[in-house]
């Protein structure tokens, strides 16, 4: 299939720098806005449509994988595929995604009843973690100590359900940056603001209920690896621990270089993209005492910027390509081109 033209959505994240390639490379391409009621007929000119829909947009939440298994079944080739976006933002669903594979995967349990999660708690052992399916950044994310603090999850989970968005979390966490000299004080103020005026994500998106999720707590863990893969390339940061705090995702705290990394995360990050056929993932490893990796949970997209100052990348023969600006948005498009 010779490509034409290239749909690219009027978002952020990934998409203008798509578009910056595709001028660079001299790609003929077009911008629409997936929002629109129109957008099937939009693309009809298209051979492709790439659009970097985020967890933050209700939106996005609402319809995203639903449009693009549409256009793939219309013929258009897409980024991400469905195949690669349906589990996006869902720790359940990447639990039996990975269990299905025999990744190793920390040890995850999900409970559809009140009952049957009691029943669990009773004879598990304590701490635990505790996540909704959404969020990131280490949003909805909670250390539980005890099988009290469990079985009130639980309650809660079954009666009224959890926010999407972890508003007090939320501030907290920009107390944080603002003193690590990573946000303003107006982005502070801001968050204070978001508790008394509410958002349209917490005004229309629905609340999290009628399921509960725990993982394993991996202990003694400083930090955590991100390894990102695209196509046959991979690439990695290392994110430190919070002050105080078990969580590594969306601290700030990072560091770039090559010998920062495990390369047992790089092969397995490649083994497991190949197995589950997908465009684009970020898996999150932590360790256990023995200095085996375990995945914590996946996502097609990632902050971008945040992966800039990387010192280089790996091809999925582990051959290592040291540098620094190399350009994994481009890849995308590259890898869509020539999908066979």
């Amino acid at each position: 299939m010779i490509m034409k033209k290239i749909a690219i959505c009027k978002t952020e994240g990934f998409c203008p720098r798509w578009v910056d390639y595709c001028k660079k490379n001299n790609l003929d391409y077009k911008i629409v806005n997936p929002y629109d009621t129109d957008i099937i007929k939009q693309v009809e000119d298209c051979d492709a449509f790439m659009w970097h829909h985020s967890q933050a947009n209700y939106k996005d939440k609402l319809f995203a994988k639903e449009l693009i298994y549409s256009l793939e079944l219309a013929g258009k080739r897409c980024f991400p595929n469905y195949n690669t976006t349906w589990h996006f933002d869902d720790k359940v669903a990447q639990k039996y995604l990975l269990e299905a594979i025999g990744a190793p995967l920390v040890p995850s349990y999900v409970f559809y009843t009140k009952k049957e999660a009691k029943a669990w708690i009773n004879n598990a052992t304590f701490p635990k973690v505790f996540k909704l399916r959404g969020g990131a950044g280490a949003a909805n994310v909670l250390l539980v100590k005890n099988k009290r603090k469990a079985k009130g999850l639980v309650r809660q989970a079954f009666r009224k359900g959890f926010s999407n968005v972890a508003f007090w979390g939320d501030v907290k966490e920009r107390i944080r940056k603002w003193r690590l000299g990573k946000l303003t004080f107006v982005t502070v103020i801001k968050g204070f603001c978001r508790l008394f005026v509410r958002t349209d994500f917490r005004k229309l998106y629905h609340k999290e209920k009628g399921y509960v999720y725990f993982q394993d707590f991996m202990p003694n863990n400083t930090y955590d690896i991100r390894v990102c893969v695209v196509g046959e390339k991979a690439f990695a940061i290392k994110r430190m621990v919070r002050e105080k705090d078990f969580r590594a995702s969306g601290s700030g705290l990072i560091y770039y270089g090559k010998e920062e990394f495990d390369e047992q995360c790089v092969k397995l990050a490649f083994e497991m993209a190949k197995k589950l056929k997908l465009q684009s993932v970020g898996f999150d490893f932590v360790f256990d005492e023995k200095k085996n990796p375990w995945v914590v949970e996946m996502s097609y997209g990632f902050v971008a910027r945040v992966y800039d100052t990387c010192s280089g990348y790996w091809t999925s023969d582990m051959t290592w390509h040291e540098g620094a600006g190399f350009d994994f948005c481009g890849w995308m498009v590259e890898d869509l081109i020539n999908e066979n």
